[in-house]
């Protein structure tokens, strides 16, 4: 037996695993997963286990390629009795023919690591995710499982968190017995919308924890009869659904970000300006990975909302403690990116966040005095998925992360995009036929 197949083996052992869900995910963020039983461990670890490529998703396959082998991680092992008891679930690197496949979003972050790590720079990375707890009506129509939730300034309201007991505290208890560290659960700004936060952790490790929380999430919620959606925008009335990104880089065991000389006042060391201004140099394209469905646009492009802001940055600008940004600096050893959503890939968006972050070092680029005037040289963010396309296709560094493994993963990924964007604008919508029906 290999050192891979006794560790797993040992693991599925101690924590009573009957069952394993091996895992692994496609570009959009599809989780994909086969049920095997504990008797073939061995198997799993030593070989991996087959998929379809192209039935599995947006894996760059055609129904002609061969299978996709998802090689088990031992370190990414997780228990999860509290969806089946005896289940447990390991994050998967896929390969084709014994090699890493270049469209496989968690080969891509860990090329990423590695490129980092060749310049003695550690990633470490905490994720904000929110999302909302919805249902359907007797017409179909969504809406929130809570009906009592319905204030116009629900954010924080003791009152919707505690009528969400249950599910809440049956996500913690699931984040602390996987030694996530959940120190908060909170009610966000829109009705039914909800936010659970976990320690940060190396960029690999929270990325699969993101994945993981997601599922963790759902499954958990449909034992109540709720819908856990992430998507961006479910209502157009209400508050979308981030997933902010808290980044630091590390060397040698030490962060590189904090320093108490800094003359702009946040607390940052000139490395971290660095790695700010790259990620607004390249913020246009990073919105293609970071926010990347038709929805999303509709969470970046709204002014307002119910509850009197969308939070949801509009132009490439960073600053301190202040929630407008695109970056925010929450003190000085982070940076938070805040135009990701809830459709984001996690590794994909670590993976571009990383490689703008680092280009910016490379360079020497300085972002600007912070403050809201910061991005005034700098174009506004893509107003659709269609201009943050485009942006992507112009912008080497950000496809270049994409295509780290291999080439043409970045085109692949904007195919995909611009189909989703052209069925999406060629469906006739309710406003089409309330504003032209009769308007000539």
């Amino acid at each position: 037996m290999s050192t891979s197949a006794s560790h797993l083996a040992t693991l599925a052992k101690e924590s009573e695993t009957s069952f394993i869900l091996a895992l692994f995910v496609d570009l959009t963020g599809k989780p994909c997963a086969k049920l095997v039983p504990v008797e073939a461990v061995e198997e799993l670890a030593a070989n991996g286990v087959g998929f379809a490529g192209y039935a599995a998703g947006a894996m760059g396959q055609e129904p002609k390629d061969p299978d996709i082998m998802a090689i088990p991680d031992p370190a990414s092992f997780t228990p999860i009795p509290f969806v089946k008891e005896g289940l447990a679930l390991v994050h998967c690197d896929p390969h084709v023919e014994g090699v890493p496949w270049k469209y496989a979003p968690r080969v891509i972050l860990r090329r990423m690591i590695d490129q980092a790590a060749e310049q003695g720079l550690e990633v470490f990375m905490g994720a904000e995710i929110e999302y909302f707890l919805v249902g359907k009506d007797e017409r179909g129509a969504l809406v929130t499982a809570d009906p009592s939730d319905s204030a116009p300034r629900p954010c924080y309201d003791a009152r919707g968190v505690t009528r969400m007991f249950d599910h809440l505290a049956a996500v913690s208890t699931a984040m602390n017995s996987l030694g996530w560290e959940n120190y908060a659960n909170d009610h966000e700004d829109g009705n039914g919308q909800f936010e659970q936060n976990f320690a940060y952790a190396d960029v690999l490790t929270t990325a699969d924890r993101v994945i993981t929380a997601r599922y963790l999430i759902s499954m958990l919620a449909e034992q109540r009869g709720m819908t856990a959606t992430y998507m961006p925008k479910p209502f157009s009335d209400r508050t979308g659904s981030g997933m902010h990104l808290h980044l630091s880089l590390w060397k040698d065991d030490e962060p590189l970000f904090p320093s108490a000389e800094d003359e702009r006042g946040l607390g940052l060391a000139p490395v971290a300006y660095e790695f700010i201004a790259g990620i607004l140099e390249h913020a246009s394209a990073l919105q293609a990975v970071v926010a990347p469905t038709v929805n999303s646009y509709k969470r970046t492009g709204a002014v307002s909302t119910t509850s009197g802001s969308s939070w949801a940055p509009r132009m490439p600008t960073y600053g301190g403690n202040d929630r407008t940004h695109l970056v925010r600096v929450p003190d000085g050893n982070r940076v938070e990116m805040r135009g990701g959503d809830g459709s984001a890939n996690p590794y994909l968006a670590a993976a571009a966040s990383i490689g703008a972050g680092l280009d910016g070092i490379a360079r020497r680029l300085d972002p600007g005095e912070p403050g809201g005037d910061n991005g005034a040289d700098r174009p506004s963010l893509p107003l659709t998925l269609l201009h943050a396309i485009d942006a992507l296709d112009a912008d080497p560094v950000v496809a270049g992360a994409l295509d780290c493994v291999g080439p043409d993963v970045a085109a692949y990924f904007a195919r995909l995009k611009r189909e989703e964007f052209f069925t999406w604008h060629s469906q006739v919508s309710a406003w089409e036929v309330e504003h032209y029906l009769t308007a000539f």
